[in-house]
């Protein structure tokens, strides 16, 4: 095993490791400049074509509003219908694992990267990093940023300029720095929401696609 191979596989197991240029022809950062410089028309259909080649997984029908930004890319396991407004970023040096039916809005950070507490060691160049993973069905608010290691549940609302410290787990609302619960998810909200649907519907003539999706 050579020395980039070392290092890489250092990386995404977690451990300390010293980073090395493991793509000297660039080709990961070429697809994120070719989607980034394409025109809309172009990145409303073709998210898959340009990401869904450097990411692990991408799944159906997802969608990325330029820019974007990952170190690898090759970490990011993304799920059906995914959402991500402007600005995410993604600093992919573990694991990076995120559900289906996932919004983000702008100015999402995802930071798997971490360095020492210790001063001495930090600057001695070596870094490490720690896994993140979204469930299913999650919103996330603008300007958050989820720090290495956090797991958010499934059915999660997350507000906007939160900053996640700690993991989160299924079926709540959190917000602040740093983001804690600030209640479950609920019945009466589903309730809420459906009687908003019903107004929708009878007020446009349009159907909201049913539970079977959602």
């Amino acid at each position: 095993m050579d020395r980039v191979e070392k290092m890489f596989g250092r990386m995404k197991a977690g451990k300390l490791y010293k980073c090395v240029d493991w793509d000297p022809e660039g080709k990961a950062k070429d697809l994120v400049d070719k989607f980034n410089g394409a025109p809309r028309s172009e990145t409303m259909t073709r998210t898959g074509e340009y990401l869904g080649k450097l990411f692990a997984h991408m799944g159906k029908e997802c969608y990325i509003e330029p820019p974007f930004y990952c170190d690898y890319g090759t970490n990011i396991h993304v799920g059906d219908y995914f959402y991500a407004n402007t600005g995410l970023i993604v600093l992919d040096q573990c694991d990076v694992i995120i559900g289906d039916h996932a919004f983000l809005g702008p100015r999402v950070n995802i930071y798997c990267a971490s360095h020492p507490i210790d001063a001495m060691i930090r600057n001695a160049g070596v870094e490490l990093g720690k896994p993140v993973t979204i469930g299913d069905n999650v919103w996330i608010g603008g300007n958050t940023v989820i720090n290495p290691g956090v797991t958010i549940g499934s059915n999660v609302v997350i507000g906007s300029g939160s900053v996640v410290t700690k993991d989160i787990p299924d079926g709540v609302i959190a917000a602040g720095n740093p983001c804690k619960v600030i209640r479950p998810i609920t019945e009466k909200d589903k309730q809420y929401w459906l009687e908003q649907v019903k107004e929708f519907e009878a007020d446009t003539g349009e159907q909201v696609p049913g539970e079977d999706i959602w």
